[in-house]
């Protein structure tokens, strides 16, 4: 009985051992963004703690955690192994975490791949657990903006092109035809004349295609759409570049937004949000 209530003891030790290794830190925003919540043992009900259905992204130090849509660990659950999730949304998790824990394998839960990388780049500007930060005055601000943008727009405008040489005038075959219609009903007469019409139809047809062809030049007048483009100055700054001064040594930092009159750094001077 004795050894008995010594394996039971040891098996509880080392998963207590195992939970205080765990630690999981939640965001309230993507790309670990906003007010954040680090934990470090099971959470039954996040509601307690103003963090419930908050998360959209997470990342794990240490262990494998289970999160759940609903308090008391209901719902649908989902194992997050070491690793940054940026964005919860794509595993259906996006503002919907109730209750969370370490994960055990007491039973089975649906278990996401790891992520491609161990822990997010990004990660490196937040705030770690206890660290110490402080505020220092900002020293200058440079806006960087991208290359122009190219503006294209369709219009429609005349142009001239020219006129195949084997495609026929037919404005030009219509005139020839009347004219040579009116020449041939002046000289014949009776049948003769109606024969003189037709004939001088289909000579000035011929004649006044040819005639108009070489008068035109070879080109014609037709409307057309016509792509325009132009260069726009781009005005909006792709990021800030963002000097400081801590302990006698100039920093720089890029950063999407103008920051205010002071950021935050660490004790190295290292940049934290």
């Amino acid at each position: 009985m004795k050894k008995s209530v010594q394996a039971v003891l040891a098996i509880t030790a080392l998963a207590a051992a195992g939970h205080a290794a765990a630690q999981i830190t939640m965001y309230e925003g993507e790309n670990f963004r906003g007010r954040s919540m680090t934990v470090n043992d099971r959470v039954g009900n996040l509601d307690r703690s103003g963090f419930n259905d908050r998360a959209s992204s997470i990342i794990v130090e240490r262990g494998r955690w289970l999160v759940c849509e609903h308090e008391r660990f209901e719902g649908r659950c989902v194992v997050l192994r070491r690793g940054s999730y940026p964005s919860l949304r794509e595993v259906g998790l996006n503002n919907q975490i109730s209750s969370i824990r370490p994960a055990d394998n007491r039973r089975r839960y649906e278990e996401l791949p790891p992520p491609v990388t161990a822990i997010e780049p990004a990660y490196e500007w937040h705030r770690r657990p206890q660290e110490a930060v402080y505020e220092v005055p900002v020293t200058s601000v440079h806006a960087v903006v991208g290359p122009p943008n190219q503006r294209c727009w369709v219009e429609r405008q005349q142009v001239t092109e020219a006129v195949p040489r084997n495609e026929p005038n037919v404005g030009g075959a219509i005139i020839g035809g009347l004219v040579g219609g009116i020449l041939g009903h002046q000289v014949g007469g009776g049948s003769g004349k109606d024969l003189a019409t037709a004939g001088g139809a289909v000579a000035g047809a011929v004649v006044g295609s040819n005639v108009a062809n070489q008068g035109a030049g070879g080109s014609r007048v037709v409307d057309r759409d016509v792509q325009r483009c132009e260069n726009v100055a781009n005005t909006t700054p792709a990021y800030y570049d963002v000097a400081y001064v801590w302990r006698g040594v100039e920093h720089h930092v890029q950063t999407s937004a103008a920051p205010g009159r002071t950021i935050t750094v660490n004790e190295r001077g290292e940049p934290r949000q």
